[in-house]
């Protein structure tokens, strides 16, 4: 199997069941900023010794697939997608919520802005963070364009970097500088 295809040669790109989009499009750029997200959270497990903390982020970079998939759909075939597989579901956004509660709860965040950077872990989760925000813009951005876009995999990309964010408190642990003294 060959890498290139050469069918984006023209500046176009496939979609997922069919279909072609600009390269420029909107929901390309976010299902490209979802893939930059997925690498750095690679950059993330890569690095950490905390074996949960690496669970975690893998199940998160899985579904993180999940997410290109819905975004990456022609939408006239999106009753072709199957649930966690290639259709983000309100079950996964439940999840990152009980997720992001547990770890509240056991690891209760502090009431400042904090300067990323104590450590690699806790550094690459923000950048993660930052990268998953961009994606949830650019997704927000083609629906007011016009494109048909889940609402369950905007939720899905909010709660995540809310996760991820969570995940870089827990990791930097006390010693993070507040963003002002």
């Amino acid at each position: 199997m060959r890498v290139y295809t050469k069918a984006g040669d023209d500046g176009t790109t496939g979609r997922f069941l069919g279909g072609r989009l600009s390269k420029a499009d909107l929901l390309v750029e976010a299902t490209g900023d979802v893939d930059e997200a997925v690498a750095v959270l690679g950059v993330v497990r890569a690095g950490c010794a905390d074996r949960e903390l690496t669970e975690t982020v893998l199940a998160r970079q899985r579904e993180l697939f999940v997410v290109a998939a819905d975004l990456a759909t022609n939408p006239a075939r999106r009753d072709r997608l199957v649930p966690e597989v290639s259709l983000v579901t309100d079950a996964m956004v439940e999840a990152l919520e009980g997720e992001i509660d547990t770890l509240v709860a056991t690891h209760p965040l502090r009431p400042v802005f904090v300067v990323p950077g104590t450590d690699p872990t806790s550094a690459a989760l923000d950048h993660a963070r930052t990268v998953v925000r961009r994606a949830e813009r650019h997704v927000v951005a083609a629906r007011g364009s016009g494109a048909e876009v889940s609402e369950v995999a905007i939720r899905y990309l909010n709660r995540l970097s809310d996760l991820l964010y969570v995940l870089a408190r827990r990791a930097a642990g006390d010693v993070e500088p507040a963003s002002h003294d």
